[in-house]
């Protein structure tokens, strides 16, 4: 049966009209997307800290991240009273912790700072926390691995056994050593030695400067091992037993901050890919209006940023204990 020409135009009509309101309907959720995004996120100058103790959180792996030191460059410059950092990191690159351990000395210098250790100040962790002069941690937390490592699989043995053969040209001997696909070679296991004795020896300085250690009891607590909250208030390597409330109260002994002073969030502004609920609110809208596959990339935006988070190159100041069988 043959359509006649209305009827033709009609569904014409009203196939744009469909299109129209999809693409309406994923621009609305856009926008709404983003006003969440800002209300749950506020940027850093908008957390209303003026006048109050700004909270800093530092929360997870410690890379590079010139965002969050322009945000502690702000807050050092705002009307916020005091500063109090939690930490719970493992560390991460050493280069991330010493740029971190930077930009808090630089609050610490204009505002009384103070740092709690939340459940684990490790390696780059506690990097950041010997920016300030009072650390506060829980009993039970994890504090100290003071160290740096290199590692890198090796896959030479794996792929003699399969038939394959990695060829390269090199500049020099130690171009691009050491490699996963040769037996690393004495040459370049001695210039990593170096890397990592130079990297060390900036590590154990600033413990030794900051907590005022040294002789034996810099030699006990550098060997890399961690300790517990109580461990470490015994060893010095924090000032207090406690948490905010602590901080607060000696806020207000040492520093004459008024210990009825509010505490508020200071936002690390993230970026907005690192949101993961948002990325999966994304992906619910742009399916519901037929946009399955757009959905799906965007859906997989949080485990990119996840993976990315993982992938620590070059000297690494993190704590991270093997598995046992």
């Amino acid at each position: 049966m043959s359509l006649d020409a209305d009827t033709i135009v009609d569904r014409r009509r009203l196939r744009r009209k469909l299109v129209f309101w999809r693409v309406f309907a994923v621009l609305l959720a856009i926008v709404a997307v983003l006003g969440l995004a800002i209300a749950l996120v506020p940027d850093s100058r908008l957390a209303g800290t003026s006048g109050a103790i700004a909270r800093v959180s530092i929360n997870g792996i410690i890379r590079n991240d010139r965002e969050r030191t322009e945000s502690l460059d702000r807050l050092a410059k705002s009307s916020a009273k005091a500063v109090i950092v939690h930490i719970d990191s493992p560390g991460g690159t050493a280069a991330g912790a010493e740029q971190l351990h930077d930009s808090i000395r630089r609050v610490a210098a204009k505002k009384p700072t103070v740092v709690v250790v939340d459940g684990l100040a490790a390696s780059g962790g506690y990097i950041a926390a010997l920016a300030v002069d009072h650390i506060v941690a829980q009993s039970n937390a994890v504090v100290g691995s003071i160290g740096v490592i290199v590692q890198y699989p090796n896959f030479a043995e794996a792929l003699k056994t399969i038939g394959v053969q990695v060829e390269n040209v090199k500049s020099a001997p130690l171009k691009a050593a050491p490699s996963g696909y040769e037996p690393t070679s004495p040459e370049a296991r001695a210039a990593l030695e170096s890397l990592v004795k130079d990297s060390y020896a900036w590590f154990r300085t600033l413990v030794k400067e900051r907590r005022k250690i040294d002789g034996e009891l810099l030699e006990r607590v550098a060997d890399g091992r961690v300790f517990t909250g109580r461990q470490a208030l015994e060893l010095k390597l924090v000032d207090a037993i406690g948490n905010e409330q602590t901080a607060v109260d000696w806020l207000a002994r040492e520093k004459g901050v008024d210990a009825k002073t509010p505490v508020r969030d200071w936002k690390l502004k993230p970026r907005l890919t690192d949101l993961t609920a948002l990325h999966l609110a994304v992906a619910a809208v742009l399916d519901s209006v037929g946009l399955s596959a757009v959905a799906r990339h965007v859906q997989g935006w949080g485990a990119v940023q996840a993976f990315e988070r993982l992938n620590l190159d070059g000297l690494l100041a993190v704590w991270h204990p093997s598995a046992t069988n």
